[in-house]
């Protein structure tokens, strides 16, 4: 009686310790995807190349910088602050906001603003899909924009993406991706 009794309080209390240590798992990780990458990316039509940066800042906040460019005496290049959220196991909401930096060979300079929203779903346990719509505001003009991608995870910390990106700096274009998890 007495072996059964403390078998069973040995087991009451793994269980409230993996229930604990499960908890104290779920607050500093509130998403559902990794935001500390490294990324390189293709366009096609025009052809540009680009390179990104994203880190986690907060168990909720993330910050990121990224550049393209087709070599030609231009760049489009964006830097900020974003938000992510879970909306349920499988599905994240973002948002952000970004100053971008741009020029292209007929035009001057020029520092604009982005504010983006978006969301991530996984559809398995590899390929995660997505979209955002946005607004950017460069030189006194405004364009919304929009983008919509999948993406397959080869491994934990390397995947594969493509992306249509619809009204942006260099408009429409197809968009080719691997990200590195650090």
């Amino acid at each position: 009686m007495r072996k059964s009794l403390l078998a069973s309080a040995i087991v009451a209390l793994a269980s409230f310790s993996a229930v604990a240590n499960e908890e104290d798992a779920n607050l500093t990780t509130m998403s559902n995807f990794s935001y500390d990458y490294l990324e390189g990316r293709v366009g096609v039509s025009p052809l540009t190349y680009g390179a990104g940066f994203s880190m986690s800042i907060h168990p909720n906040a993330h910050i990121r910088v990224e550049a393209d460019t087709e070599f030609d005496s231009d760049w489009d290049t964006a830097a900020g602050i974003g938000f992510h959220a879970p909306i349920n196991n499988w599905a994240d909401l973002t948002g952000e906001l970004l100053a971008r930096g741009v020029n292209k060979e007929n035009f001057n300079s020029d520092v604009g603003l982005e504010i983006n929203l978006g969301i991530r779903q996984w559809l398995g346990p590899q390929v995660e899909v997505g979209g955002e719509i946005g607004l950017l505001t460069v030189d006194d003009e405004e364009d919304t924009f929009g983008s919509a991608y999948g993406r397959f995870h080869a491994t934990e910390l390397f995947s594969l993406g493509a992306a249509y990106r619809v009204n942006e700096w260099y408009g429409d274009q197809f968009m080719f991706t691997t990200r590195f998890k650090y």
